[in-house]
């Protein structure tokens, strides 16, 4: 049997964490698989409860983290080394940046045969200055004359990578979309929006609109706040928008909603704006909205989208990275340009106002979402490896 180290940045909640979790569970009667991961940061849910469900057991290395500092990469660097020193890998695979850049060069340096890293996202724009930027890109580069193949998720991030940035040629990229289990989204959905509904004090005639998600800029909550304040000026219905998540930018966004003279709740007592922190039960969540939004700068497969349409609820997003490959435009999802007011409230107000049109995007997303079973990722992984 062979066996697989496999590396991610760190263990916080999001599609990286389900991604490795599932590859690791599910390809176990093919390989022998060692996970190995970061802490996730202060400021993120961890996503361990997921690998206690799949009963995995990964190594921590508290050094990887997702900032820059030359003295703990190293310290990671060097503790994968001996990893991969005692456990003799047939593969290395990574996935993000940190994770891909300590985990690939130590595969090289010690001569393992097959090297795969995954891009989640990158950091190419709307992350750093144009010179960090450059610096980040170059390193890529190198890194990608190390790597055996480089695994998208989308059919836009490969051209991203290959034509826009040049990571790497084009043929040296196999697009896989991630998995999920995405089952309980759709289970007892009545009961649990009922549930959801009440302990927030939603109206049955009120819309609910969720944004999901860490508070940090390249998410763009500020314009988020810009656009509910555009739709209460016009909408027909009441509406409640719900800030779901944490993060460095929430003292900001408070701020942000009290400059505009609009309502805000931290708890259960209602408001226009309620900031929920991080909740776990992300299908009850899913299940007590109307409508998804996502305003982000810049996103890999943002897994807030797909869980949305595997409840069946209607998105509005920003057109950005490679979202327009996890949706079917204006039938699972409407999508407006990065910062465009005027193009977003409109298309959200549309929403907000037909009922019958939310019905049939809720039809459409729900068969949508069968595209991302992690079955589909398991077995493109395999063919892949082989």
């Amino acid at each position: 049997m062979k066996k697989i180290i496999r590396i991610i940045n760190r263990f916080n909640l999001g599609g990286p964490s389900y991604n490795v979790a599932f590859l690791t569970k599910y390809l176990e009667s093919d390989y022998e698989t060692l996970l190995i991961g970061g802490q996730h940061e202060k400021n993120e849910k961890s996503s361990m409860h997921i690998l206690d469900d799949l009963d995995l057991k990964p190594i921590i290395i508290p050094e990887m983290q997702r900032s820059l500092n030359p003295y703990k990469d190293q310290i990671a660097y060097r503790k994968i080394q001996n990893i991969i020193k005692e456990f003799k890998p047939d593969i290395v695979h990574t996935h993000a940046a940190k994770a891909g850049a300590l985990g690939r060069r130590a595969a090289y340096k010690l001569g393992v045969k097959q090297i795969y890293h995954t891009f989640h996202g990158h950091v190419f724009h709307s992350y750093f200055s144009d010179f960090k930027t450059r610096i980040f890109k170059e390193i890529e580069r190198n890194l990608a004359k190390k790597t055996t193949k480089i695994i998208a998720i989308s059919e836009i991030q490969k051209k991203e990578l290959s034509k826009i940035h040049g990571i790497c040629p084009e043929e040296k990229i196999e697009v896989i979309p991630l998995g999920f289990d995405l089952e309980k989204f759709n289970i007892d959905k009545d009961s649990k929006r009922k549930k959801f509904r009440e302990k927030w004090k939603i109206k049955e005639n009120e819309i609910a609109i969720g944004i999901i998600g860490r508070l940090v800029p390249i998410k763009n909550h500020f314009f988020f706040i810009d656009v509910i304040q555009e739709v209460l000026k016009k909408n027909e219905v009441p509406i409640r928008a719900f800030i779901i998540g944490d993060g460095e930018e929430k003292q900001n966004i408070i701020n942000y909603i009290k400059n505009k003279n609009l309502d805000y709740s931290l708890d259960y007592s209602k408001a226009t704006f309620q900031l929920t922190s991080w909740i776990k039960e992300i299908d009850r969540v899913n299940s007590g909205m109307d409508i998804i939004c996502l305003t982000s700068l810049n996103e890999g497969t943002p897994v807030s989208l797909i869980e949305a349409q595997a409840s069946g609820n209607p998105i509005v997003s920003t057109k950005t990275g490679g979202i327009e490959n996890i949706v079917l435009e204006n039938k699972t999802a409407l999508l407006s340009k990065n910062n465009d007011l005027y193009d977003f409230s409109n298309k959200l107000l549309s929403l907000v106002n037909d009922s019958e049109k939310r019905k049939l995007f809720s039809k459409y997303g729900l068969e949508k979402s069968k595209d991302f079973h992690y079955d589909r990722l398991i077995n493109k992984i395999k063919k892949l490896y082989k």
